[in-house]
């Protein structure tokens, strides 16, 4: 017995001496949102210290930020990439405007609201976000260690938290591919959607463990650091949203959880994040300062880790960012709607090529911008020299969209858009769109789009458009050969109903070309000079024809927004060529129209962009139709035909067959969305404008305006004063929404 003892307490002296000699040291990180960036800050004052961290488990944030830890990355490396990075984008899925298609621009920067509408039945997302963004910049910054799926085998060894959504249960992802792994132990409910990883869909580990301590002692850690920066339970006055109500209840079993974690913690490292919550990404120096305070406090019992500990463990070199990338072949799984052919078409990638990772990531954002898929997994595959693309689709199931916005403005007046959407219609990657506009004007537009990706793509567009507007008498003068006097003003009803068939691609990869065929009828009137109609019911009326016409586009659009651009550059081409009408004033004859608009946009301070823009447009061969003159005036985003805006004047306020037109404007964000504006155009407009060469003299007219502008999610909210110097007279502008 007295030998069995003092064998016992031979092997636990060995035991307890191999603990001093080199303690094996895990390191806990929980989840907390934007309070997890505490964990950088935490990581300077670990290095300080010298300590060596053997294993890493992390949840939620601490996923993002532990795995990329144990990828190799300092603590200094991971503050300046969470610097760099805009939050605003990351947990959205707003994408690049580069990344949509010409059609794709056009069809998201109308609508304020999408819903899903399967079988005419409403439903709502599975969350904000599908955390697309959060996927690509974590495989980018894994790029480095594409070929470890054993975390074990990492720099540190590492293990993420998630949940099965269908079960409840806790998973421990220590193996797979990296980026999945984070983004699932990530993925904050109702923020983020789950993670499908292999056959489990996955969402936050947070919701079962936020604090893995006893993996780590499972995996033989013998000296345990913890960070934490879990929330405490907020008051009554804190909870005033369903994410924050949510976030509390998901608080109940976390803090009673952790009264038992902490004892079994042997440096528990606490920042004071009561000041913070999940979504103060903007606040993000401070929550860094806040953990490296936390950790500061415990410096000694670090440093005394460290002194028991022989070996200094990996050496952190500055890890290089990924320039180009060598992809010898792309593999594609999961695409059981879309063909292989439309999915490379949206990657515009051609192998075995070099490529940049920015055009890499271009290309996952131009299969994402399509909608037509809930996540796009890839992985690259080292072979030889190389990487092999492997693609991992997750198709959308919503094939039908109901979408809504609202519109007021001085033209148009108010309007509610109803849009209905079906993707899938006849083709598997086609769409099809319906847009009602109700109001004081009655509107429509359909589209049919086929997209081929890189190939040429066909559509057919069909609308109709009307408003009613008071107008100079001069229009009526020169555009019916009507004579009155005693009228300063006339209301005009205009209707255009408008039909085309095209097909447009990619030029240069940059541009894009299209060439089409239209139908388009007039049937433009005034009451103020039909009151009393002539026999014939012709009285008041200026045009009531067809006209038939080929047409051809080149565009560019490289602006990072629409409505309020900070850089990129624009080029919108238009040629019509109109080859027979009916003819409702017996006049016609062939003619064409051309017009060309550029704009360049760049921001020489923070805040402060400068957007330079020059239009001009004029018509070959017959004139004696001045319906398709162009008219300058008013402040619109969406004008149809020859309708140009024009600061200074009321819309419809200058007219001539030909013009050129210069625009600079000043925008200061002095405020988050909030944005001031002075804006200056100049213009010439007359007949035959570039035959006397009167195009290049001083501009004849000119306009200044000075607005307010407020982007909200339901468009921007503008107001606009402005002034002519040749009329000595001010004209208000106001719009709401999105143009449409």
């Amino acid at each position: 017995m007295k030998k069995t003892l003092l064998i016992l307490s031979f092997f636990t002296c060995l035991n307890l001496f191999g603990q001093e000699d080199d303690p094996k040291v895990g390191l806990v990180l929980s989840g907390g949102g934007a309070k997890g960036l505490a964990h950088i800050g935490a990581l300077k004052v670990i290095e300080e210290a010298g300590v060596r961290i053997d294993y890493i488990g992390g949840t939620s944030m601490g996923a993002i930020i532990g795995g990329l830890y144990a990828a190799g990355y300092s603590a200094d490396q991971l503050d300046s990439i969470f610097h760099e990075t805009n939050f605003n984008i990351l947990i959205q899925d707003e994408l690049p405007r580069a990344a949509k298609t010409f059609y794709e621009k056009r069809d998201a920067e109308k609508y304020a609201i999408t819903l899903p509408f399967d079988d005419f039945k409403i439903s709502f997302p599975s969350a904000l976000s599908k955390g697309q963004n959060v996927y690509n910049l974590m495989s980018k910054l894994t790029l480095h260690v594409q070929d470890i799926h054993d975390f074990s085998k990492l720099p540190i060894p590492f293990l993420a938290i998630a949940t099965d959504v269908e079960t409840g249960e806790e998973i421990i992802l220590d193996s797979g591919y990296l980026p999945q792994a984070i983004s699932a132990s990530a993925a904050i409910p109702t923020l983020f959607s789950p993670v499908l990883v292999g056959n489990r869909l996955l969402t936050d580990g947070g919701v079962v463990n936020n604090f893995p301590v006893e993996e780590l002692r499972k995996r033989g850690a013998d000296v345990i650091i913890g960070i934490d920066v879990q929330d405490t339970l907020a008051v009554r006055k804190d909870l005033n949203s369903v994410f924050e109500i949510l976030t509390q209840i998901s608080n109940f079993s976390t803090i009673e959880d952790m009264r038992e974690k902490i004892t079994k913690t042997d440096v528990y490292i606490d920042p004071d994040i009561k000041p913070f919550t999940v979504m103060s990404f903007d606040r993000g120096q401070e929550i860094i300062e806040v953990g490296e305070e936390a950790a500061q406090k415990k410096l000694d019992a670090l440093k005394e880790i460290a002194a028991r500990q022989k070996d200094p463990g990996i050496l952190r070199n500055k890890i290089p960012p990924v320039d180009s990338i060598l992809i010898t072949d792309v593999r594609i799984e999961g695409n059981t709607s879309y063909p292989r052919e439309y999915v490379l078409g949206k990657l515009k990638l051609k192998y075995p090529t070099s490529v940049s990772y920015k055009d890499l990531k271009l290309g996952i954002n131009n299969l994402s911008a399509t909608r037509n898929f809930n996540r796009i997994n890839y992985q690259l595959v080292p072979v030889n020299n190389g990487y092999v693309l492997v693609l991992q689709l997750e198709e959308n199931p919503n094939k039908m969209l109901l979408r809504l916005a609202v519109h007021y403005d001085n033209v148009y007046k108010s309007g509610a858009l109803l849009n209905l959407t079906r993707k899938s219609l006849l083709e598997t990657n086609d769409v099809a769109s319906f847009d009602v506009v109700l109001g004081d004007n009655f509107r429509y537009n359909f589209n049919y789009y086929l997209d081929k990706g890189f190939y040429w793509s066909v559509g057919l567009r069909s609308r109709y458009n009307s408003f009613s507007k008071d107008v100079s008498f001069d229009f009526a003068r020169e555009n019916a050969g009507l004579e009155g006097s005693g009228i300063n003003l006339l209301e005009v009803d205009y209707q255009d109903y408008t039909s085309q068939i095209y097909a447009e691609t990619l030029f240069k990869q940059v541009f894009s070309l299209g060439v089409g065929l239209e139908h388009k009828y007039l049937d433009i009137a005034s009451q103020t000079i039909g009151a009393d109609p002539a026999e014939d019911g012709s009285a008041g009326v200026f045009d009531k024809s067809s006209y038939y016409s080929g047409f051809g586009t080149l565009k560019l659009d490289s602006f990072d927004n629409k409505y309020f651009p900070t850089k990129g550059f624009y080029f919108d081409g238009d040629f019509h060529w109109y080859l027979y009408s009916t003819d409702y004033q017996e006049i016609f004859s062939p003619f064409s129209v051309l017009k060309g608009s550029m704009g360049y946009v760049f921001s020489p301070f923070y805040h402060f962009r400068t957007r330079i823009s020059a239009e001009a447009g004029f018509r070959i061969g017959s004139t004696r139709n001045n319906i398709f003159d162009f008219f300058l005036g008013g402040y619109g985003n969406d004008f149809i035909n020859t309708f140009i805006p024009f600061y200074g004047y009321d819309f419809i306020g200058l007219s001539g067959d030909s013009f050129t037109k210069g625009l600079i404007e000043l925008d200061y964000e002095f405020l988050d969305k909030n944005h001031l504006i002075l804006s200056a155009n100049y213009a010439n407009v007359e007949n035959g404008l570039f035959l006397n060469g009167d195009w290049f003299t001083i501009p004849d007219y000119s306009g200044y305006a000075l607005g307010y502008s407020l982007d909200t999610f339901i468009g921007p909210l503008e107001v606009k004063y402005s002034i002519s110097p040749e009329l000595k007279e001010s004209q208000w502008y106001f719009s709401l929404g999105f143009w449409f």
